[in-house]
């Protein structure tokens, strides 16, 4: 019943800055785990960020002090802020209910 959609990626210079926004649709109810991962061209997925309905948040140390995920309830979104991009960063991100639900993705590209 829930579903998820991102948007907000696009084209960037390193160093730059971009927003994702993860739009949740439907209820949610008791524990659960929002996240963001990403998979980059010719590599496997990888675990970006993540956060509990209570709040608390953890991040791969890859996009530690970089990255940081939130939570607008007045949208119903979760958002990613990403900052100090550099071109390894370059992936499709996903948005993910409990690693278990999942949106389509939105492209990131970090080049000059």
């Amino acid at each position: 019943q829930v579903q998820l959609e991102e948007s907000g990626g696009g084209l960037v210079q390193p160093g730059g800055s971009l927003r994702l926004s993860c739009a949740v649709s439907g209820r949610i109810f008791g524990f659960y785990v929002m996240g963001w991962y990403r998979q980059a061209p010719g590599k496997q997925r990888e675990w970006v960020a993540t956060m509990t309905g209570g709040g608390i948040t953890d991040y791969a140390n890859s996009v530690k002090g970089r990255f940081t995920i939130s939570r607008d309830a007045t949208k119903n979104t979760v958002d990613l802020q990403m900052n100090s991009l550099k071109p390894e960063d370059t992936a499709v991100y996903y948005c993910t209910k409990d690693a278990r639900i999942w949106g389509q993705g939105t492209l990131v590209t970090v080049s000059s």
